[in-house]
């Protein structure tokens, strides 16, 4: 019963610190849009994917989040009545996020429209802009907590609502516009990419009246392609191509920096990315935090991604972190068709499938 009561008065500290810090996933690379808006319309057809994390797979403590995309690449005419397209064109998109904690019964849910802007700064270079804002909402479930003026101690039954002023000043719901942008020069193989998230500082206080300004998220990214080794040993693996890609995120006091090699097949990919915490703020703080390996398989347009959270910390038997990923990008050519003009990533084949 106190254990309750206790629960509940730490409550406006947990929610305030643990509750502003945004879902992130180790598939960063399969999913930049979750990352950046300027990647919406990247690879110049239609494309979409979803992805599913599930941390601390134990019933009573795990926490799921899943986030989609769709988006395409738009031509923008010269002229009211011209047929011309511009270099210069937009993309068009939307993303969805879920987040829901199984113990807290927390659920944080955001829908978004995303727009982005391309400058072709050269025949190799592009310079890509990124507006991104939508809806949110946090559903604490307060309804779930069971306080000592709920139990009836004569006849070991519970009541119903409790009556006590600080649960009767707190809201069930938040509901909040959100704002974010980015931009992403890119080229064939490297691309280098930031963005500000909750750029408007939306108000997530579930007290009536309060403020509590959600913390602005930044991430710094960037990747590059290094093309096989001519030898008869790379020859006979098919020639892969190895990425090389980071993303360092920080948001108030939390920063994390991702660092992955994965070897790209023309049907599978394998790698393994390494979580570290760079600047290392308390004395029981860890620089590796775990190692992540991750495999892709490429079925005609689509991609199917796993991968696993390895933690390397003393914090427990956390049965680690699993992400599945499904991403689409249509191979749609036409060749009469600005909207599907695109500068051929390698071998001559008709589009790409990315991993970024």
């Amino acid at each position: 019963m106190k254990l309750h009561y206790l629960l509940f008065m730490l409550l406006p500290l947990l929610y305030s610190e643990v509750r502003a810090q945004d879902p992130i996933f180790t598939q960063f690379f399969m999913v930049p849009e979750a990352l950046n808006p300027a990647v919406t319309g990247l690879v110049n057809t239609w494309s979409a994917g979803i992805i599913h994390r599930r941390q601390w797979p134990d019933a009573n403590r795990q926490i799921d989040t899943q986030f989609g995309y769709f988006n395409n690449m738009v031509a923008l005419p010269t002229g009211k009545y011209s047929t011309n397209y511009d270099e210069n064109t937009i993309g068009l998109g939307c993303t969805i996020l879920n987040n829901h904690e199984e113990f807290t019964g927390y659920n944080y849910s955001q829908f978004n429209a995303v727009i982005s802007y391309r400058v072709e700064l050269d025949y190799d270079w592009s310079l890509r802009f990124g507006l991104e804002t939508g809806y949110g909402k946090k559903n604490y479930n307060f309804k779930n907590l069971l306080l000592e003026d709920q139990i009836n101690i004569n006849d070991e039954t519970i009541s119903g609502e409790s009556i006590d002023p600080d649960v009767l000043n707190y809201s069930n719901t938040i509901d909040f516009l959100d704002v974010s942008a980015g931009l992403l020069l890119v080229n064939e193989n490297l691309w280098l990419g930031a963005a500000f998230k909750h750029l408007n500082r939306p108000d997530i206080s579930f007290k009536e009246n309060g403020n509590v300004p959600l913390d602005l998220f930044l991430t710094v990214h960037g990747g590059y392609y290094l093309g096989a080794a001519d030898s008869p040993f790379m020859d006979s693996l098919g020639s892969p191509d190895l990425l090389i890609t980071a993303n360092y995120m920080r948001q108030s006091q939390y920063n994390r920096l991702d660092i992955a090699g994965i070897f790209q097949f023309s049907r599978f990919s394998f790698g393994v990315a390494a979580v570290t915490n760079p600047e290392r703020r308390s004395s029981n703080s860890h620089l590796l935090t775990s190692v992540n390996p991750i495999a892709t398989f490429n079925f005609g347009e689509f991609t199917f991604g796993y991968s696993y959270d390895a933690n390397t910390t003393k914090f427990g038997n956390s049965q680690g972190v699993h992400e599945l990923s499904l991403t689409w990008q249509s191979s749609r050519n036409c060749d009469k068709c600005d909207n599907y003009k695109v500068k051929l990533k390698r071998n001559g084949v008709n589009g790409y499938q990315k991993t970024w």
